[in-house]
């Protein structure tokens, strides 16, 4: 089975104030990204950045046979949500943006407005595997990539930055300890005997203090020395399959020239233990091509395929 996460970048139907102006760019996307998944082939796949939800349904009748999908019910201001493209039936076993108890709200802006959950929702869903229940959880944590008041996605000087850099790491931390606290209610203490992925556009990269909060228990990694030495945190901990990826393919973006893997794919100890193969754009496709990104996401307005590059593990 292919397990996959892919950010499809503002996947919206046409006519909005963030999708394609028109039906010939609008099909032109679609045709691209089915294009990716169709040889991708996963048996599921999260996505991030679905604008509309009536366009993930589009994207999936240009697959070949039928495909399920699920959409969380939490948005952000722009409407994108996380959701699942799966060939079999899935059920939905969370649907949440809720911080952990005992989290106070983070401040979010120079005004001293506060946030007191998710700014997009984590979906978690299971699905029938070959031995049992695969349960799975999607997220988008909050972006690097900075927006300042009216609009803008320039500073007005350095002190604006660093402030507004500030409260996106505090968005993006609380965020990543909601996340883990639903990896807990999927993992129950049992992770040896479960089978559970956390993976999404985690917007930073495998060393940042975000990313790491959502392993557990440190000293396992894979590639360290204690990564073949049982221990009681194996129950609860989650691996980044980061290592498994070859290292001239182990980014899933390019952000002002700078290659950066922000994407991710997190197993617990029953699933990292059967991974065959880890990687990111197509199989046996090389290193992924990707566009350089730059501060404003609405230059990319409207074109075809994504900014990303799909992210995948292979398990037997």
């Amino acid at each position: 089975m292919l397990l996959g996460t892919w950010n499809l970048e503002n996947l919206y139907r046409p006519g909005g104030p963030y999708g394609p102006d028109d039906e010939a760019a609008y099909a032109s996307k679609l045709a691209a990204l089915a294009a990716v998944i169709t040889e991708l082939d996963p048996g599921l796949l999260g996505v991030q950045e679905v604008g509309d939800p009536g366009a993930l349904e589009d994207l999936a009748g240009m697959l070949d046979d039928d495909w399920h999908v699920a959409l969380s019910s939490h948005a952000d201001s722009r409407g994108i949500r996380v959701g699942f493209l799966s060939r079999t039936e899935l059920t939905v076993v969370a649907d949440t943006a809720a911080f952990p108890p005992r989290m106070l709200p983070v401040q979010a802006d120079d005004t001293g407005l506060t946030v007191s959950q998710a700014g997009r929702g984590f979906l978690a869903v299971e699905v029938a595997g070959e031995r049992g229940p695969l349960r799975v959880a999607v997220c988008h944590l909050k972006s690097k990539l900075l927006s300042y008041p009216d609009g803008r996605f320039q500073p007005r000087d350095e002190g604006e930055r660093a402030r507004y850099g500030a409260y996106a790491l505090y968005r993006r931390a609380a965020e990543a300890a909601a996340l883990r606290a639903l990896a807990d209610r999927l993992l129950e203490g049992d992770g040896r005997e479960r089978d559970v992925a956390v993976l999404g556009d985690l917007n930073d990269e495998v060393q940042a203090a975000t990313t790491q909060m959502l392993l557990g228990p440190p000293g396992s990694e894979i590639g360290t020395p204690g990564y073949d030495r049982p221990d009681r945190g194996d129950a609860v901990r989650l691996w980044d399959v980061a290592p498994l990826i070859p290292a001239s393919e182990r980014y899933s973006r390019v952000n002002s020239g700078r290659r950066e893997l922000i994407d991710h794919v997190l197993l617990s100890h029953r699933l990292v233990r059967r991974v065959s193969a880890a990687g990111t754009g197509l199989p046996d496709d090389g290193p992924p091509r990707l566009p350089s990104v730059g501060a404003d996401p609405g230059e990319r307005r409207g074109v075809a395929g994504s900014d990303h590059a799909p992210v995948w593990v292979r398990v037997v």
